[in-house]
């Protein structure tokens, strides 16, 4: 049995396919089409998936998109009628729904096959019970309280609940126009990050600042009683005016929807390009802290209903890895786990697996413990790509890559690390990542200069062999997917400084040598050789979306100052 997973019409647009109880691969569109967060249908990781289970269109049985237009129905039509006065954004909100509602036909054109060859039954799935599934039953956990939170999808921006099995028992949900995810979308937009997914450099931003003003974000967000929380629609327009927003044909983008009557309160809107005052950065951190006490104000109700140690998140918000450091700490959860993709990418595998275990009753899947789900390249096509740009190069066994990438780190080098199938997710994770010597104080200046060309506050990130996390982390918690911050421990941080952010914190990502036996022993080596056990490790991309194909990663290599590729076994370096 085939299932075809999808997210469409969507940001993040992505695909997976199952066989029976194996996931084959999941990946994300903009990885092929080369634009961040491409939204859109998502034929091009449709054919990868396809190609992977060497099969075609034909013989899937069936089809899974994380979008219900049926759900929250009611709901809808009667915030249309009262509130809604922009006929432009139910414009596009209906013309969203009619393509979602015509998958086979799409997929019949596109694939150029008879409509009525497609034997696949369409199931639609609502986008939060995707993102749950995309956590529980991906998870090690045979029961655990479930939270699925973000911006909005099929009207809903919260879902919380219980899994225990092979089904999910959905508690509450919070119904449009209320969302944290909104929120935090909005300040971001108010501080001059317009782009679609900038909400990740607000949370840089915040340990610049000092959170002087939570008080005046209690008059956006107001926790309720329940354990749920309303917002204070003044402050926003998608409540009144809906949102325009461009779902296809590339970068998904959405209008300003932040009111007046937030810059009446907070003052005037940052253009972007214009200063980061202090007062920017002390809002920042006022948000952060309030995004904080919103989340922990939800999961402590959760799991005081639910009484579970066990806590799996999925959803935008949950991509907030300072929130999620701190959740040991706020909650009386003991182990919490994200998926690889917990953003919407995330819910082409949940949609899939809700159809396989919540519908049909099937036995939970092994957990995915690796982000390593997308495309892997063969040798012949990695020389291929070599020779094709006129690109010197020599073939190494894995200890010699070990001994030369360690080596070049030492020496100042940046290196671009691609190995093995590429990652599914926003994070670089020892697959498609660039590499530097956490231990010098100008790392982050050098890769700025070389390659990534990002604003000066974003921090970058540690890959930590998983046994000595607890010897620099006051915390020590598995975090295979870079998906928490701790704090580094006071002492350890002059030691690692190009790792260690403003606040004394780190983004780390735990590495497994069962996992990734390839990338573990790299850093094994450097710790052999510097006596400290770990790499500073960011994505393989320069302002664009983690490189893929092994093409991408020497176009990369080429237009940058990068010191060293290593593309599986092939080694390229500026010296001759």
């Amino acid at each position: 049995m085939y299932i075809l997973g999808l997210n469409a019409f969507h940001g993040d647009s992505a695909a997976c396919i199952f066989k029976d109880n194996k996931l084959i691969m999941a990946t994300e569109e903009e990885r092929f089409r080369r634009i961040k967060h491409w939204a859109g249908f998502p034929l091009e990781s449709i054919k990868a998936c396809l190609k992977a289970a060497n099969i075609n269109i034909t013989e899937v049985d069936h089809i899974t998109i994380s979008r219900n237009p049926s759900a929250n129905l009611f709901n809808k039509i009667k915030h249309t009628v009262s509130k809604v006065r922009k006929i432009s954004s139910l414009i596009d909100r209906l013309a969203n729904t009619r393509k979602v509602s015509s998958i086979k036909s799409i997929l019949a054109k596109e694939l150029n096959v008879d409509e009525s060859s497609i034997k696949a039954e369409i199931y639609n799935i609502e986008h939060h019970r995707s993102h749950m599934a995309s956590s529980f039953f991906t998870s090690p956990f045979e029961t655990a309280a479930v939270l699925s939170i973000d911006g909005f999808g099929d009207f809903t921006s919260t879902m919380t609940g219980y899994g225990k099995g092979n089904n999910i028992e959905v508690y509450d949900s919070v119904i449009y126009p209320h969302s944290i995810g909104t929120f935090y979308t909005a300040f971001t937009q108010y501080l001059g990050f317009m782009n679609y997914g900038d909400e990740y450099k607000v949370m840089g931003l915040a340990p610049y600042g000092d959170p002087k003003y939570v008080d005046k974000f209690e008059d956006i967000i107001h926790l309720t009683k329940n354990g749920l929380f309303k917002i204070n629609e003044k402050y926003f327009l998608h409540s009144r005016e809906g949102v325009t927003m461009s779902w296809e044909d590339g970068y998904p983008t959405i209008e300003p929807i932040f009111s007046e009557y937030m810059v009446e309160k907070l003052g005037t809107a940052r253009k972007k390009g214009d200063e980061l005052t202090q007062y920017h950065k002390d809002l920042a951190a006022s948000a952060q802290r309030m995004t904080e006490k919103a989340i922990f104000h939800i999961l402590n109700h959760l799991q005081e209903r639910t009484g579970a140690e066990n806590l799996c998140l999925a959803g935008g918000v949950a991509q907030n890895s300072v929130a999620n450091g701190k959740m040991y700490l706020k909650t009386k959860f003991k182990k919490v786990f994200m998926p690889a993709a917990a953003t919407d990418a995330g819910t082409s595998v949940g949609s899939a697996l809700w159809l396989y275990n919540q519908i049909q009753k099937n036995e939970r899947i092994e957990p995915i413990l690796t982000a390593a789900t997308g495309c892997a390249y063969s040798d012949e096509e990695l020389v291929e790509a070599l020779n094709h740009r006129n690109v010197s190069f020599v073939r190494k066994d894995d200890n010699e890559i070990c001994d030369l990438v360690t080596d070049c780190l030492i020496d100042g080098g940046v290196v671009g690390w691609y190995k093995g199938s590429s990652e599914f997710g926003p994070r670089a994770l020892g697959y498609r990542s660039i590499l530097a010597d956490p231990r010098r104080e100008d790392a982050k200046e050098i890769l700025n200069l070389k390659i990534k060309k990002r604003e000066p506050f974003r921090p970058f990130a540690p890959s930590v062999l998983e046994d000595h996390v607890a010897d620099y982390f006051e915390q020590s918690n598995e975090v295979p997917f870079m998906e928490k911050v701790f704090l580094i421990r006071e002492e350890k941080r002059k030691e690692i400084p190009a790792v260690t952010h403003v606040d004394g914190t780190g983004r780390l990502q735990s590495v497994y040598r069962e996992i990734n036996p390839k990338y573990y022993d790299m850093i094994k080596r450097f710790y052999d050789k510097t006596n400290v056990p770990i790499v500073l490790n960011t994505s393989f991309n320069e302002n664009e979306p983690i490189v893929n194909a092994p093409a991408e990663a020497i176009d990369c290599y080429l237009r940058t100052k990068m010191d060293m590729l290593i593309l599986e076994n092939y080694v390229i370096t500026r010296n001759k």
